[in-house]
């Protein structure tokens, strides 16, 4: 599987080029927004998602000069939040923070309400590997080692999900696959109550975003690997699961969007503000605390990039079996 960071670039000069060869925004763009925006995070408080969105809101108000206002709204993988900006009025007023599990992965699993690829893209804003963290009494101590117990015993080990489509399952689903070997899947309403059920021992392992990288510093749980080919640069010494298993190597990431017919010129300055939000010190310090890079993408770049990962992850999908919902 083609890894999704290779098929990109998030050097510091993209920020500023692309900030810069923005278009000058029409009148209609200088003149939104007159009133707070939305921010929708569909996942509940405590993810990835909802600290990128979170981390995203206040600089964001800064540059717009009306408030931007976070709203958690969860369930079905993410899909009912995205569900609810894609009906939202075509403004610029609602938007949404989206995963690659609710724009390419969950949507070729069940049948979401939305059509990703007619949302209105406003731009990439992170990316980072997934981690596979265990529960702190499983046998395994290190990744061969829990490798060697997915082969030796089949639908015993139990790997949590943030839902069902989430970049979360497919991975887990991706894994098995390629070990010709089976794991029990159990889905959770997002990141947050997975992990919380993995400190527990109520799941053995979870292919986590990068919010359980704190959990894993205060021993709460351990890191076993990740899925990106390279290696980590936060924790440099984990090594990564392409290393022991060929062909395994995925990215998460995180974006915004805007309803469908969303004009583009509200969409392009939006872009534009986050780029220049992304370049700024402080906040690539505050994504690397939660183990992302800065990755933004105009629009149109965007909604294409979107495209390929719906294609490949559909491939897993066929391949892994997965029965639509």
């Amino acid at each position: 599987m083609q890894s999704s960071i290779s098929r990109r670039s998030t050097g510091l000069g993209i920020f500023a080029a692309a900030a810069s060869a923005a278009l000058v925004p029409s009148a209609r763009a200088q003149s939104w927004p007159t009133r707070p925006l939305r921010l929708v995070v569909p996942f509940p408080p405590g993810g990835g998602v909802d600290a990128v969105g979170r981390i995203l809101a206040e600089p964001l108000s800064q540059a717009l000069g009306q408030a931007v206002i976070v709203e958690n709204r969860a369930g079905a993988g993410g899909a009912i939040g995205v569900d609810s900006v894609a009906k939202a009025p075509p403004d610029g007023y609602s938007l949404s923070m989206v995963s690659a599990g609710n724009m390419t992965a969950g949507p070729v699993v069940r049948r979401t309400p939305y059509d990703p690829t007619t949302l209105g893209f406003v731009t990439m804003v992170c990316q980072s590997p997934l981690l596979l963290v265990a529960r702190n009494t499983l046998q395994a101590r290190d990744l061969a080692g829990f490798l060697a117990m997915v082969r030796l015993q089949p639908d015993l080990i139990r790997f949590a999900s943030g839902g069902v489509g989430t970049a979360t399952h497919l991975a887990g689903e991706l894994l098995n696959l390629r070990l010709g070997a089976r794991m029990l899947h159990i889905p959770y309403r997002g990141t947050a109550p997975a992990l919380t059920d993995l400190v527990a021992g109520n799941a053995d392992v979870f292919f986590s975003d990068s919010s359980a990288w704190p959990m894993v510093q205060q021993g709460q749980m351990r890191l076993l690997g990740v899925t990106t080919a390279a290696r980590w640069t936060t924790s440099p010494d984990t090594p990564a699961i392409n290393s022991l298993v060929p062909d395994f190597d995925i990215s998460n990431w995180y974006g915004v969007i805007a309803p469908p017919e969303t004009p583009f010129a509200i969409r392009e300055r939006l872009a534009a503000e986050i780029f220049r939000i992304l370049g700024r010190v402080e906040i690539r310090e505050m994504l690397g605390r939660i183990g992302f890079e800065p990755a933004p993408m105009a629009p149109a770049d965007f909604g294409a990039f979107v495209r390929s990962e719906t294609e490949i992850w559909r491939a897993v999908v066929k391949a892994a079996n997965i029965q639509p919902e």
